[in-house]
């Protein structure tokens, strides 16, 4: 029979565990709520730029931007992969770290060049420990990733798909789609190939207008150049920073689950050892009766 202290003391050790894991749920939920309520909000203005740099660039005005120009030829790609600086998220870091490992493998035959930027702490390590090169890292980023950060990684990507360094970009995350469902996707942002696809990503995002195949008549003042070369940059920042805010969101839901079944299996630890502790208590109490009785019975 196992040691009444040891199972005693094992159990104490468990319900200070739980104690930690149940913290640690309360607080990942106020962090998603908050994290969720800030992706919401810039889940509109994302989905309303894109569209309306999509109906310029088909409105049949003679205008282009650099980064709607698709190059002939990929020669080199950017990949920023979004993780978190923390653990004790289930497998939400290494499931990121798969599919980013899994795309790099996919296209390292056909491109050689380019950057691997990585955000947050565990997707460094990671992929540090697969071989991977890295050349950028970020971990300033957490549950509330700030626009002006996120818009200065953009202007870079910018910079170098305008001047030909790359010819591509792609970005690992987890995407937000609902509470209960969160996707794993790399999505390729330049060039703006997949407009129409982002415009209409979400429930209720199409527009009656769309369906019933009526475009928008738009007038531009100055010119549409001019707002196009104002609009597609401000477009690409949103949407990565739309990036960054479902990455936070995914990442505290994948941390409140799991600490949710952390405590939960806690809990029926601590269920287990109270019945072998008190059954090796009853035990001793009862061999210690035994003892008192048989020497009562050799004194008489």
């Amino acid at each position: 029979m196992a040691n009444i202290r040891q199972l005693d003391k094992r159990r104490k050790s468990v319900k200070n565990v739980r104690k930690i894991t149940r913290t640690m749920e309360l607080i990942a939920t106020a962090r998603f709520k908050k994290a969720m309520d800030r992706a919401a909000a810039a889940t509109d203005y994302t989905k309303r730029i894109t569209s309306i740099v999509q109906d310029i660039a088909e409105s049949g005005t003679d205008v282009s931007h650099p980064l709607l120009t698709v190059h002939d030829k990929i020669d080199s790609m950017d990949m920023l992969v979004l993780t978190g600086n923390r653990g004790l998220c289930g497998g939400y870091n290494g499931s990121v770290v798969r599919a980013a490992v899994l795309r790099r493998s996919e296209i390292k035959k056909e491109i050689e060049a380019g950057q691997m930027r990585v955000s947050g702490k565990r997707g460094i390590s990671a992929l540090k420990f697969a071989g991977v090169p890295i050349e950028k890292t970020y971990i300033e980023f957490d549950d509330q990733p700030s626009f002006a950060a996120v818009a200065k990684i953009a202007d870079e990507l910018i910079e170098r798909y305008i001047t030909g360094k790359i010819d591509r970009v792609d970005v690992a995350y987890t995407k937000f789609l609902t509470i209960s469902k969160q996707r794993v996707v790399v999505e390729t942002l330049l060039p703006f190939t997949t407009l129409d696809t982002a415009s209409k990503s979400g429930a209720g995002s199409s527009e009656p207008a769309k369906e019933s195949g009526i475009k928008d008549d738009y007038e531009f003042l100055p010119s549409a150049s001019g707002i196009l070369e104002e609009v597609v940059p401000a477009s690409f920042r949103a949407r990565l920073f739309k990036c960054f805010l479902d990455a936070a969101v995914s990442e505290q839901i994948a941390r409140m689950i799991a600490m949710k079944s952390a405590t939960e299996n806690a809990g029926d630890i601590i269920k287990s050892l109270s019945r072998t502790y008190n059954r090796a208590r009853q035990s001793k109490i009862t061999q210690e009766i035994m003892e008192i009785i048989g020497g009562v019975e050799a004194l008489g």
